[in-house]
């Protein structure tokens, strides 16, 4: 391993609620694999997603900007026009930069960031792929929907593949086998579960995949079995550890493990309201650990951090930086986990539905749904119940008036995008996305 540079893990759940891991709070069940990462590294009590929804986090994971850059990154317009949009094969990623360092890069499990032969992970910086490309899967069938002449989604390279078994088993069992393989170079592995996503199917269910009618199956599931989905996805990850721990390496090893958006219907997101495409707390905090033995010693940190932190944060782990063509929104968190103190952020999303609005500023948020404003402190008023709209009116112009400030730097939500895959005067093809924008973390 060259110039004593870490291997990093970067595992991605899907659809996982801030408090569905028993380090966080539930009791219903227990996930001990994950609560020993939380008590050997660090646990982070302020962990955002950029999205409330899953493709547009992941626009933002890849490339360490704001999704709303991008035509595909404007909340799932991908599921109607997958074809024509994507992640642009030209646009610097997490992935590619760290092969520039010398790194070996894979991804296992979900892409959803765009269809092949335009967009894909092999041309976005991944050497190796073994997964799925769209948002969602049957977990035995590893079907898009449901019925004989629907069609597989699975893949090795770009080639499709066949697997008999539990997806979050299939996706946990390639992963170790790459961890386990000899090689010179570091290697960063994206680790991108689809779990706890619907369907609601757990390891055993094998015989309920043919009755299921589709794979929103709103008839089905529950709390006991959105446990069986979490703790397989817990065990998965901890065969993972466990085949780091074997190889000798764990010490110069990273591992982040977080969620997408927040969790669904069955999902606990205490003390938080609201759920994934919402922009209360519940919709955009994640669970967020990291370790790193080498570097980092074990705590709980109260940074705010979100999803686009990432990139400058593992780039500068591996002796890297962004882009200069393609700045990060994002902000490299190492400092604070070698021991600075928690700092001030500025954080922005959008949501179509409800026309949701919301930023936050240091403990303040500005948060609109519909035509209803708030003003919020988050970390005083963890359930968004005392409005200080009328009692701090300077502080909700203020944070207002940055909110529309800092969407002007950013593409509109058009009826076009999500029926045939362009902005106004802006075609996927000729997209440029490092033109359009400055840095919008940085405070004004």
């Amino acid at each position: 391993m060259s110039s004593g540079q870490p291997n990093i893990v970067f595992i991605l759940a899907d659809d996982l609620g801030y408090a569905d891991l028993s380090v966080y709070g539930n009791i219903d069940f227990e996930t001990p694999n994950l609560d020993r990462l939380a008590r050997e590294g660090a646990r982070f009590t302020q962990g955002y997603a950029n999205s409330a929804v899953c493709s547009a986090t992941r626009f933002a994971l890849i490339t360490g900007r704001y999704q709303y850059n991008f035509p595909g990154g404007l909340e799932e317009p991908l599921v109607r026009v997958g074809d024509n949009l994507g992640l642009p094969a030209e646009h610097p990623t997490l992935p590619s930069l760290l092969k520039e360092q010398g790194y070996e890069t894979a991804l296992i499990g979900k892409w959803h960031l765009g269809r092949p032969p335009k967009f894909g992970p092999l041309v976005s910086g991944y050497d190796k792929f073994f997964g799925n490309l769209g948002g969602a899967l049957d977990y035995f069938t590893h079907r898009t929907g449901v019925g004989p002449d629907v069609p597989k989604d699975l893949w090795e390279g770009d080639v499709p593949v066949e697997r008999t078994g539990y997806y979050t088993t299939i996706v946990s069992d390639e992963a170790v086998k790459y961890v386990k393989t000899e090689r010179d170079k570091p290697y960063f592995l994206s680790l991108h579960y689809t779990a706890p996503h619907w369907p609601w199917e757990g390891p055993n269910d094998a015989a309920i995949a043919p009755t299921i009618k589709d794979l929103f199956h709103y008839d089905g599931g529950n709390l006991k079995k959105y446990a069986e989905i979490v703790q397989a996805l817990d065990e998965g990850v901890g065969k993972v550890l466990k085949a780091i721990e074997e190889s000798g390496k764990t010490e110069n090893t990273i591992i982040i493990f977080t969620s997408d958006n927040g969790g669904e219907r069955f999902s606990f997101n205490w003390p938080f309201l609201g759920q994934k495409t919402e922009l209360l707390e519940g919709g955009i905090r994640v669970p967020t650990l990291f370790k790193w033995p080498a570097q980092v010693k074990p705590q709980v940190n109260e940074q705010v951090v979100v999803t686009f932190d990432w990139l400058p944060t593992l780039l500068a782990a591996a002796g890297g930086k962004p882009h200069p063509d393609y700045p990060s929104d994002g902000e490299n968190i190492l400092p604070v986990l070698k021991g600075a103190p928690p700092h001030h952020r500025t954080l922005y999303w959008r949501y179509k539905s409800c026309n949701q609005r919301a930023l936050r500023d240091a403990n303040l948020k500005y948060l609109k749904i519909n035509e209803n404003e708030f003003l919020f402190d988050v970390v005083v008023d963890q359930r968004e119940r005392a409005n200080l709209k009328d009692k701090k009116p300077q502080e909700f112009e203020r944070l207002k008036k940055l909110w529309t400030d800092l969407d002007s730097r950013f593409l509109p939500i058009t009826n076009e995008v999500f029926t045939h895959g362009i902005t106004p005067d802006i075609q996927a093809d000729h997209y440029v996305p490092h033109q359009l924008t400055r840095n919008p973390n940085k405070r004004p």
